[in-house]
């Protein structure tokens, strides 16, 4: 199964848990291996976050961005990297034809 890593706002956002859960279930379904930082425990800094997302996207085939992306700071820095390295990645709605916004 190709592996993916979801990169999306988190900081900021409520929902994040329940959107990222539901982004990954869809993506599971698709035959998906899904890598999500919404998984990581509380409590950490954001350097530790970045640290353990990034060895999340060098594991990963491609990353997933969802539309929300943009409106943080996290995800365009992973995005950055992603361009740095030669990452694969996708919009989620270039994959996921569905109403409403992630």
């Amino acid at each position: 199964m190709p592996k993916v890593y979801i990169a999306g706002k988190i900081t900021g956002d409520a929902n994040y848990k329940r959107k990222y859960a539901r982004v990954k279930g869809i993506l599971q379904k698709l035959g998906f291996t899904v890598l999500s930082p919404a998984s990581l425990p509380e409590g950490m800094t954001a350097a530790d976050y970045m640290r353990i997302c990034f060895a999340m996207i060098d594991t990963a085939d491609t990353v997933v961005f969802l539309p929300d992306y943009t409106q943080s700071p996290s995800a365009l820095l992973e995005h950055q990297y992603c361009v740095y390295i030669g990452k694969p990645m996708l919009l989620y709605h270039s994959i996921v034809k569905e109403e409403g916004q992630c």
